[in-house]
């Protein structure tokens, strides 16, 4: 229940890095028990702000009361024994222990000196199944577990302590409606409690379910705080991008698809009982839905060679391709642009150059050593067509926004040629600007007759963006849907076709 009584103020915070201020004065209050949607485009300074809440930047200026009483963690350990916990985007997670393990990790019960176990997995359990988790064992390996699960994993931990403030940002990037559905009933079961929920989403219809009040940032400054019932998305959409976005998702009904492109007969992976078929037209965004763990990924991925293929055929332009490794889909013109863009897709600590060119590096050498006005001209040529904002070419992909790193990763593509292209949720923790800026980019590459495989947990971005739609229900395609015949129920009904099978 929402108080008046503020557990968190925040005076004139003000954070400078070196040649960049990330927040300008900024005024902030959070009350007990509200949630509180913290809204702004990649960039505009919400990372920051959480940041600093939670130990790991220290203010240039200003301060932070915390029920009443002056805050300035120096640690995040300092942040959390206060009873501030945040469950970041990338996930803080020890891969090869188990998930109770990873839930208890800084506090394991212990008994006459060793870790208790059956209290550790009684209380796991416990937590697992408040979020959503139910379907694994507590001494399930962290490694094994898909995104989706390990972002579950992350607020489970967070619940695991006394937190009164609770940060979840984009806790519903890889969740299907049903999995979010159980997220935000927990969200007002802790509301009920008292504790204070700080909510950082790009999906801005979330804000209009469990959002109390909103407050938007850009460029580092604060540009209002309003109560959630006072606004609509276009007013929302005005305050974070000082713009308006007449179409949320642009669909080109110049760009028909033509002929087929890429052909896949009975494709299976990991020794998957189902064999999947489906095909793929030059010029079309073909969308891939379907639960968390439905197999839509393990299968592009065996496409692309990251995964064994059990059994299957794979046609592009109708010739047999024999891709048995990653390098075997990019040199035929096969690229995948996989959900985790930080851990998979880019080399951080590189710069934009070196991301852009790594693909096809003979084109940027000669005699055998890498020529760097080649390399400069390319990654310019990159930088400007895609509308990259970055001070510089030499600047490492670390600190751009999540938006530009997604752009980084499409052109690094792009310089390869690449004829068939794989997104693996290619918005994720992206804002709303940023998102329009990708689906134009996609129907760029589509009317340059590209294919485009489309895969997200997003639906009405898939119906918003797709030709068509191909439907996963464990591990089994149940339905292709076309553009005329899109209809939510329709697809839902097709993802959990084979779960409700007795």
């Amino acid at each position: 229940m929402v108080t008046e009584k503020n557990i968190i103020e925040m005076n004139e915070i003000t954070l400078v890095f070196p040649g960049v201020k990330a927040l300008d004065a900024v005024n902030l209050s959070i009350k007990e028990g509200e949630v509180h949607i913290l809204l702004g485009e990649n960039g505009a300074g919400k990372s920051s702000l959480v940041k600093t809440l939670c130990g790991v930047n220290k203010l240039s200026s200003g301060s932070i009361l915390f029920n009443g009483k002056p805050y300035n963690p120096r640690t995040p350990l300092d942040a959390i024994k206060q009873g501030v916990r945040v469950v970041y985007q990338e996930f803080n997670l020890l891969p090869y222990l188990s998930i109770a393990e990873n839930i208890f990790f800084e506090r394991l019960p212990q008994r006459a000196g060793f870790v208790d176990y059956k209290k550790l997995f009684r209380e796991s359990r416990e937590l697992m199944n408040r979020v959503g988790l139910n379907k694994f064992s507590p001494q399930t390996l962290v490694e094994t577990l898909g995104v989706a699960q390990m972002q579950l994993v992350e607020i489970a931990k967070a619940l695991s302590g006394k937190s009164r403030v609770l940060i979840l940002d984009e806790p519903t990037a890889t969740l299907m409606p049903g999995e979010i559905d159980n997220l935000f009933e927990l969200i007002s079961k802790l509301k009920a409690q008292g504790v204070s929920i700080i909510y950082i989403s790009h999906r801005l219809n979330e804000i209009f379910r469990i959002g109390d009040s909103v407050t938007v940032l850009r460029n580092g400054k604060l540009v209002a705080t309003n109560k959630a019932s006072d606004l609509d998305i276009p007013s929302i959409v005005k305050m974070m991008v000082g713009r308006t976005i007449e179409n949320e998702y642009p669909f080109d009904e110049s760009v028909v698809p033509s002929e087929t492109l890429l052909k896949i007969d009975d494709l299976s992976f990991n020794g998957s009982p189902h064999r999947n078929s489906f095909a793929l037209k030059k010029g079309e965004i073909l969308g891939i839905a379907g639960l968390v763990g439905s197999g839509r990924t393990e299968t592009m991925r065996a496409l692309f060679g990251a995964d064994v293929k059990s059994s299957g055929e794979i046609f592009l332009n109708g010739t047999r391709l024999d891709i048995k490794t990653p390098r075997d889909a990019v040199n035929n013109g096969i690229c995948l642009l996989t959900e985790d863009r930080k851990e998979q897709g880019l080399i951080l600590e590189m710069n934009c150059l070196e991301n852009t060119t790594i693909t096809n590096l003979k084109e940027v050498s000669r005699w055998g050593f890498l020529d760097g006005q080649k390399e400069k001209v390319a990654t310019e040529k990159q930088v400007r067509e895609m509308n990259i904002k970055t001070p510089s070419i030499q600047q490492k992909t670390l600190h751009l926004s999540g938006g530009n790193q997604q752009k980084i990763l499409i052109g690094k593509w792009l310089y390869r040629d690449s004829e068939v292209f794989i997104f693996d949720e290619p918005t994720r923790g992206i804002d709303v600007g940023a998102k329009y800026e990708i689906y134009l980019l996609l129907w760029k590459l589509a009317a340059m007759g590209r294919g485009i495989i489309m895969v997200s947990s997003d639906l009405p971005e898939l119906m918003g963006v797709c030709h068509r739609i191909a439907v996963f229900s464990d591990g089994k395609i149940t339905g292709e849907v076309e553009r005329a015949d899109f209809d939510p129920e329709t697809i839902l009904s097709l993802s959990y076709k084979e779960y409700l099978k007795s």
